[in-house]
């Protein structure tokens, strides 16, 4: 199986002062996802919880919805010339009954860790395939519960404090108990991990849960909480305007810039409530634009 990390020799230059010294690198390797054999999308990812990455992409694109709608995942052996085991394509197996990914969601092209949809951002797509609605998820969440997820979050991320250079996603409960926690160089990556764990895990759909992503909220990434059945995504960086669109339309709670005891909510404020007396209530309201 690859490797998380990877050691490169780098020239390091301090106060004018240069050295050689081993640097440690997340590492990046492509991951192949197929279906039933039959190749579907590639992904640039961190290698680690693969068969989670797999499982959590599928969710994504409406294809699974409950553990027992996977026969199998497996490593697809004689990946390269000599017969060998990259353990950089991934197979799964349906179970029988399960309808195989319409044709259309087949990606022609490498899938970057930067990248998610792919030019697929449509509002209407996500519209139809939402199996768990989540406008009506009762949760509410204290501020103060909020605000401490970050520092969680980061505490939890070990690959990072090797290299710097991961993003992470953590599921939390309403009460900011941390579920689950994986880390990839890309953030819609680390996402489907987590979607992934608990589809495998038999959790789906996540209701009362709060996704935590340790960069930016985009559009893909809240297209990814719906069809989890996710309410809250908060993130310490800002979202974009698609993503704040969806999740109005979705009536999921976006929360952006959530550092220290300050966050912007950018739709479904009522489900936040004040974590202590004299702390300011906050009602719902329309989507920031």
């Amino acid at each position: 199986m690859g490797r998380v990390t990877a050691r490169r020799r780098v020239l390091r230059v301090r106060d004018g002062v240069a050295s050689y010294r081993p640097d440690t690198l997340a590492a990046e390797e492509p991951m192949e996802i197929r279906v039933g054999g039959r190749p579907l999308a590639v992904t640039m990812r961190t290698p680690g919880d693969d068969f989670d990455l797999a499982a959590g992409f599928l969710v994504s694109e409406g294809v699974l919805h409950a553990a027992g709608e996977v026969a199998g995942i497996r490593y697809c052996a004689g990946a390269t010339s000599d017969g060998g085991n990259t353990y950089n394509v991934v197979d799964v197996a349906l179970a029988r009954g399960v309808a195989a990914p319409d044709p259309s969601l087949e990606r022609n092209f490498t899938t970057t860790s930067a990248c998610g949809l792919c030019g697929k951002a449509s509002l209407e797509a996500v519209r139809t395939k939402v199996t768990w609605p989540v406008a009506g998820d009762p949760l509410r969440l204290a501020t103060e519960t909020l605000t401490a997820l970050p520092e969680r979050l980061r505490a939890a991320q070990r690959v990072f404090d090797a290299t710097g250079g991961l993003h992470a996603a953590g599921l939390f409960t309403a009460e900011g108990e941390l579920l689950c926690l994986r880390e990839d160089v890309g953030r819609h990556n680390a996402v489907d991990k987590v979607i992934g764990h608990a589809l495998r895990s038999g959790l789906l759909p996540l209701r009362g849960t709060v996704l935590m992503v340790s960069g930016r909220a985009s559009f893909e990434l809240v297209q990814k909480a719906a069809m989890a059945g996710i309410p809250v995504l908060a993130a310490v960086s800002a979202p974009s305007s698609l993503a704040v669109d969806l999740a109005e339309e979705a009536g999921l709670t976006l929360v952006g810039f959530l550092r220290g005891t300050s966050m912007n909510v950018y739709t479904g404020a009522g489900r936040l409530l004040p974590g202590r007396p004299g702390a300011p209530r906050l009602a719902p309201g329309p989507a920031v634009g």
